[in-house]
């Protein structure tokens, strides 16, 4: 196994106001195919909350290549490529297709695991660190806190006086 594939069909409450795909639309295709792979290997919602854990979202990017629009289907693909040894760490990147292979956009998301108890970063059982084991590629790359922290952008506060 090395890439999962979830199928859509675009309705018109995904599109914006130029008719194609909104950016929002992209974002929830991406999400729901995450869930949708992990309820097929037993990692679901339901799965997650036995387990007390659940999946955070640090960085996500998006490249578009070509338009997307109404009335079409479309498969977005799930691609592990990087994982920290103990899988607390992971980076997918998911590429969306129309029916005839034409890539039309890209996108790569970096996250951890959250204990839903202390609300911090956690380790998953043993069941998600095989299954994405299970996923690796050649291209696959191994994940640390290092990678983490190196994310681009760093939260700055600001004066709440500045917010009036």
């Amino acid at each position: 196994m090395s890439v999962f594939y979830h199928p859509f069909e675009v309705r018109w409450s995904d599109l914006d106001a130029n008719f194609h795909l909104a950016n929002s639309s992209y974002v929830m295709y991406c999400a729901q195919t995450r869930m949708a792979f992990m309820k097929k290997y037993q990692m679901g919602v339901s799965q997650l909350a036995k387990w007390g854990i659940g999946p955070v979202i640090l960085k996500e990017s998006y490249s578009f290549y070509k338009e997307i629009r109404s009335d079409v289907k479309v498969m977005v693909s799930l691609e592990v490529a990087g994982m920290s040894e103990d899988a607390s760490i992971y980076s997918f990147v998911h590429k969306f297709y129309l029916e005839d292979g034409t890539h039309c956009a890209t996108s790569e998301v970096t996250g951890v695991w959250i204990d839903m108890k202390t609300r911090k970063m956690g380790v998953p059982p043993a069941e998600v660190l095989e299954t994405l084991k299970s996923f690796r590629t050649e291209k696959t790359v191994s994940l640390s806190m290092n990678d983490v922290k190196s994310l681009s952008q760093k939260p700055q506060n600001i004066d709440p006086i500045n917010l009036k």
